[in-house]
C-alpha cells in the first residue's frame, strides 16, 4: 500500500499548535492535579457515555467502559487524521489522547481512599478493576506510571510536529533530502547544467582513451617487426 506524503505544516499552523499547547500547559498549572478545566469536563462526558456503550458489548466491559470511552473518541480522530496525513491535527488529538492518562491516573490513585466525587454516586471504576486484578494495594504506583506515560505521549506528539515543521522548512528552502521509506520518493537536485550529462557518455569517453592508446601501441609494434 502506497503511503502519501504528510501535508506541509505552514508557519501559521505551527504557531497555532504551539500557542494551543502553551495554553494547555497554563491550564495544567492552574488546575488541580489530574483535572484540567475545561478539557476534562468534556472527557467526563465521554467517560460516562462509555459505560453503557461498552456495557452493551459485555457486562464485564461496563466497568472499563468509562476509561475506554475517554480514549476511544480521540483514538478514532487520530487514525482519521493519520490517514489524511494532516500532521498538526493528528498531533493535536494525540495530545488529547494522552492528556486523558493524567485524568485516569488521578482516578487510579483514589482507588483505596475513595474521596473523589463520583457522577451519580456510583461505584468506583478503578477500585473494582484493581480489586479484580489483585493489585489494589499498588494503586498509587500504577497511577504514577500512567501519568508518566501520558506526559511522554504528549511530548512525543509535540516533537513530531517540530520534526515535520523542520523538514517542511528545509523543503521550502530548496534543500531536498534524498530519503527512502515512509512512502516518500527519493529526490535529487542538479546544481549545474553539467550534472545533466548522461553518465554513459562520460564513461564512454573514459573507456575509449585506453583503447585508443592500446591500438596506437599495437601499430608501432607491428611497424617495428616489419
Amino acid at each position: 500500500m502506497k503511503v502519501s506524503r504528510w501535508e506541509a505544516i505552514s508557519t501559521r499552523q505551527l504557531a497555532l499548535f504551539a500557542a494551543g499547547f502553551g495554553v494547555y500547559l497554563f491550564l495544567v498549572i492552574r488546575s488541580e492535579p489530574g483535572f484540567v478545566v475545561p478539557l476534562d469536563f468534556a472527557n467526563l462526558l465521554f467517560h460516562e457515555a462509555g459505560h453503557p456503550i461498552y456495557g452493551m458489548l459485555s457486562e464485564r466491559l461496563a466497568v472499563y467502559g468509562g476509561t475506554l470511552g475517554q480514549l476511544t473518541f480521540p483514538a478514532i480522530l487520530a487514525v482519521s487524521f493519520w490517514r489524511k496525513r494532516q500532521a498538526v491535527s493528528f498531533a493535536a488529538v494525540v495530545v488529547w489522547f494522552f492528556e486523558n492518562f493524567l485524568n485516569v491516573a488521578r482516578y487510579m490513585a483514589d482507588s483505596r481512599e475513595l474521596v473523589l466525587p463520583l457522577v451519580g454516586g456510583g461505584d468506583h471504576d478503578w477500585n473494582d478493576i484493581f480489586f479484580r486484578w489483585g493489585v489494589l494495594s499498588y494503586d498509587r504506583e500504577i497511577a504514577a506510571v500512567t501519568r508518566v506515560v501520558g506526559w511522554i505521549g504528549m511530548l512525543a506528539a509535540v516533537g513530531f510536529v517540530g520534526w515535520r515543521a523542520y523538514r517542511d522548512l528545509r523543503r521550502r528552502s530548496g534543500i531536498d533530502d534524498a530519503r527512502v521509506g515512509f512512502g516518500e520518493p527519493v529526490s535529487f537536485r542538479l546544481t549545474s547544467p553539467r550534472d545533466a550529462i548522461p553518465c554513459g557518455l562520460a564513461v564512454g569517453r573514459g573507456m575509449d582513451e585506453p583503447r585508443q592508446a592500446h591500438q596506437g601501441s599495437s601499430r608501432k609494434l607491428d611497424h617495428h617487426e616489419r
